[in-house]
């Protein structure tokens, strides 16, 4: 499949990709990854080993695009945790109470 990454073309195999990625020891993915064999990697990681470039070269959306397009499966960036509203102490008094609190 040919596919562009960091303004380059790159004719990539599920099997080229499974070949390059093999015996090469994942780093503790934090974000975006790519599941190759039964090892997750993160995913510019993966770009890195099979374009043979920087990282800061090319975007992790333009691996996940590559990858996903091969079939391999990829994972999105766990969804961030919603902000929690910090009360001030009369509003925690008032929550403890069960009394609505007044602004």
């Amino acid at each position: 499949m040919r596919c562009v990454i960091a303004r380059f073309p790159f004719d990539l195999t599920k099997s080229g990709v499974l070949e390059s990625m093999k015996g090469v020891k994942p780093e503790q993915a934090s974000g975006e990854s790519v599941i190759i064999g039964r090892r997750t990697y993160p995913v510019k990681q993966v770009g890195q080993v099979v374009t043979r470039q920087d990282r800061r070269d090319f975007s992790a959306g333009e691996v996940l695009r590559a990858m996903t397009r091969l079939g391999f499966t990829c994972r999105d960036l766990p969804p961030a945790a919603a902000p929690t509203r910090v009360l001030n102490p009369f509003q925690q008094a008032s929550a403890m109470l069960g009394a609505p609190a007044a602004l």
